[in-house]
C-alpha cells in the first residue's frame, strides 16, 4: 500500500508548523502567541513537528507510525483547527488554516485506513 498521501500530508504539516515557529521566533506578524493557558507554544510546535517527522520516517505500515500520524495531526489542529475561524487574525492566516486542516484530515484518514488494512 502506497503512503504518498500520508507523506504529503505530514510534509505539509511540517512546513506549515516550521513557518509558524520561525515567525514566532522572528516576531514576524502574524505569529502564534508565545504562550497559551496550558503551555508555551514554541515547544509544543516543536513536539508536533517531531511527531510528524517521526511518523514520516516510520510510515503507516507500523502501529507506532499510525499513532504518531494521529499525534502529529491532532497537534497541528491546535494551530490550524476549526477554532481558528473565530481568531481575530483569521483574515491573515486563513491559507495556513485551510491547508493545515486538509493536511491533518488526509493524515488522519490514511492512519485509519492503514490501520484497517493491517488489522485484516
Amino acid at each position: 500500500m502506497t503512503c504518498r498521501y500520508s507523506q504529503a500530508g505530514l510534509t505539509a504539516l511540517i512546513v506549515l508548523q516550521a513557518v509558524m515557529l520561525s515567525a514566532l521566533y522572528a516576531g514576524v506578524a502574524p505569529h502564534p502567541p508565545a504562550t497559551t493557558p496550558l503551555f508555551a507554544i514554541g515547544p509544543f510546535i516543536g513536539a508536533a513537528i517531531a511527531a510528524a517527522l517521526a511518523a514520516l520516517w516510520i510510515g503507516p505500515g507500523e502501529r507506532a507510525g499510525r499513532a504518531l500520524m494521529g499525534i502529529a495531526a491532532l497537534g497541528a489542529l491546535v494551530s490550524f483547527g476549526p477554532q481558528k475561524y473565530l481568531d481575530a487574525q483569521f483574515a491573515l492566516i486563513w491559507p495556513a488554516v485551510v491547508t493545515g486542516q486538509i493536511a491533518a484530515a488526509v493524515v488522519l484518514w490514511r492512519a485509519v485506513q492503514a490501520g484497517r488494512v493491517h488489522a485484516a
